[in-house]
């Protein structure tokens, strides 16, 4: 089979995921509706964007990081795109069809000399904002990358001054009350996880490291305003994957573990309280805080999402079917003193994806965003849920019939009064090229978006988003 030919089965290179290769810059953008006075900032999303056609087997995740980001101010939009320059994207060159120094999770695993990553680094999962600048992440544990949040032009990648000892993961979190990034990294080959903490100035402050019975795959964490929470879940690499170095993986019959660790105060180095609950995967936090002796962790947990593999896709089939996120969002309890932990379901309705009001992060929220996935294997998503996470209760947004959004961020208005006050910024796709961004009410998520930005190209659907008041 030629590459070509590969490259027509992979349903995450063409339509609405088929890469934009041109960096555009545009202010004063065309809008239906008004955008509110009282929105001032960014809103930016990471995804894979391969920079060069890809050479043989291409998985969805391994695609170049670009960064879409859209600006408000004085009830005006403009919008740019940048591609996240990468020691491996500048090592490609962007040169067609060039070799990149690491190839993609469908390849053995190789080294690469002063690197401690196995795989091509694309920063293409995550972003958090600190520091008064963007730090692009990627999902394997990687460089982060430091982006400017008025260009989108790479800074670089950040090291904290020379003091990070090894990489950060995606889904590393800031803390809004002191303005620390807390963070994750983690070994795919090797029993080992790290976490450790980032001054709003910039200061490796403390890293631990954290010993694991086996190589572990976790992909979030949770951070409360004492404790990191770091997963010990059972999807996990044989034991000939690991001899091997290849990307293959099971579902082991372990339970699932989650390990509380002091992030501050006289424990700070005593390790982890593991607590065990049944057998799931957790891909996405939705928060996670503190009540009285418990540390409370919400989340999605993946459910079995009923597809089959489809044949049409060829030898991506399985790479399809395992992206078909389906999941629930639940609450587990963990008690510090008597170590007991429960596990309670919030809703049993599917959704993924889950975003809080950021200023809230760490601390206990009543609200959390998510997103609802169409009913198809494609991964993509026809509306938005906001969930009362002390009722279980939900009110939908719906995107227009063959429009798709993007995992959205919570925006707070100017002088907000609550912790719903603001809103609800989410990019949009759909088959004929076009995309928008819609702001939406996040205290009347039933109504139509109070505005929708008229994008100057499509932006592929893609992965994560983070909001940046001021910028």
């Amino acid at each position: 089979m030629t590459e070509k030919q590969l490259n027509d089965l992979n349903p995450y290179l063409h339509g609405l995921y088929a890469p934009v290769r041109d960096e555009v810059s545009a202010d004063k953008l065309e809008v239906v509706g008004e955008i509110p006075r009282d929105l001032h900032g960014g809103y930016f999303r990471n995804g894979p964007n391969p920079a060069t056609a890809p050479k043989g087997m291409h998985h969805w995740f391994d695609g170049d990081g670009m960064i879409h980001g859209v600006w408000f101010e004085n009830g005006e939009a403009r919008y740019r795109n940048r591609y996240v320059q990468t020691e491996d994207l500048k090592a490609n060159g962007a040169a067609p069809l060039g070799d990149t120094v690491l190839g993609g999770i469908f390849e053995p695993s190789r080294d690469a000399a002063g690197r401690s990553v196995h795989y091509k680094d694309t920063a293409n999962t995550d972003l958090v904002y600190h520091n008064g600048q963007l730090l692009a992440l990627w999902y394997i544990s990687g460089q982060p990358v430091a982006v400017d949040a008025a260009t989108l032009e790479t800074i670089g990648a950040e090291n904290f001054s020379g003091k990070l000892p090894g990489n950060i993961s995606a889904h590393s979190k800031t803390d809004p009350k002191t303005g620390e990034l807390v963070f994750f990294d983690y070994a795919v080959y090797e029993p080992k996880m790290w976490t450790g903490t980032v001054s709003a100035q910039g200061a490796l402050t403390q890293f631990q490291e954290i010993d694991l019975p086996g190589p572990r795959l976790p992909h979030d964490m949770g951070m409360t305003e004492n404790y990191v929470i770091l997963h010990d879940l059972p999807v996990v690499f044989s034991e000939q994957a690991i001899k091997n170095r290849l990307w293959q993986i099971h579902v082991a019959d372990q339970p699932t573990r989650f390990g509380v660790v002091p992030r501050k105060g006289p424990n700070l180095h005593q390790g982890p309280k593991w607590f065990e609950f049944p057998t799931c995967y957790v891909y996405h936090v939705i928060n996670a805080w503190e009540e009285c002796d418990e540390v409370v962790m919400a989340a999605c947990r993946m459910v079995p999402n009923g597809f089959e593999p489809d044949p049409q896709y060829g030898p991506y089939a399985p790479m399809v079917d395992v992206l078909a996120l389906r999941a629930q969002p639940f609450v587990w309890r963990m008690n510090m003193k008597t170590g007991e932990g429960r596990e309670e379901q919030i809703d049993d309705a599917l959704s993924e994806f889950p975003v809080v009001n950021n200023d809230w992060a760490g601390r206990k929220t009543r609200y959390s965003y998510h997103v609802v996935f169409d009913d198809c294997i494609p991964q993509r998503f026809s509306a938005l849920l906001k969930y009362d996470l002390t009722t279980g209760a939900s009110t939908r947004h719906e995107f227009p019939a063959g429009v798709y959004g993007s995992e959205p961020a919570f925006a707070p208005r100017i002088d907000a009064k609550g912790e719903d006050d603001g809103y609800l910024i989410s990019f949009t796709a759909d088959h004929d090229g076009k995309s928008e961004a819609h702001i939406i009410d996040a205290q009347n998520m039933t109504a139509p978006p109070l505005a929708r930005v008229k994008l100057p190209q499509r932006v592929p659907l893609g992965f994560h988003g983070v909001w940046a008041a001021g910028v």
